[in-house]
């Protein structure tokens, strides 16, 4: 479903929590999960403080990136700020989507400072059952294929 391609993800995204906070040029991560839930892969964003206007989701052959951006909050001239530790800047995240996936009608909803994405997972990868044809043993198969009950008679590919 999801593939992970950088063994380094989990390093960058413990450095990038001690700085604060990403540019365009260099986005800062966000924090993810990622789970199947039915016939569908759902991928949950903690961005909380962004405004849903400020969230940008693109999906190109399989990979899904996201963009947000925190800006800071518009404060009177009364105002003297004592302590700043919540994050500002651009974050993203990049999401390398398997081929069972439906991109097409990935949809998507942000409540409580958690954006929520839900992926279908397409036709082609669910279960399914293939029936069987059976003939009598002794009607021969014509074509592409061997012929039954016929000592060494072969039509495959000759």
């Amino acid at each position: 479903m999801l593939m992970r391609t950088d063994p380094f993800r989990e390093l960058d995204r413990l450095a990038q929590q001690t700085l604060t906070g990403g540019t365009w040029s260099r986005p800062a991560a966000m924090p993810m999960d990622a789970y199947r839930h039915g016939e569908e892969f759902v991928v949950e964003f903690d961005l909380p403080g962004v405004d849903p206007g400020a969230v940008e989701l693109s999906v190109e052959r399989n990979v899904l990136t996201v963009k947000a951006e925190r800006r800071p909050t518009v404060r009177g001239e009364d105002v003297e700020l004592q302590v700043s530790e919540r994050p500002l800047g651009v974050f993203s995240r990049q999401l390398f989507l398997g081929d069972t996936l439906d991109t097409d009608r990935i949809r998507a909803g942000y409540h409580a400072g958690v954006l929520t994405l839900r992926i279908p997972i397409a036709e082609k990868a669910k279960p399914r059952t293939i029936s069987i044809d059976h003939t009598d043993s002794a009607t021969a198969l014509r074509g592409d294929t061997v012929v039954a009950n016929e000592s060494t008679r072969e039509q495959i590919g000759s």
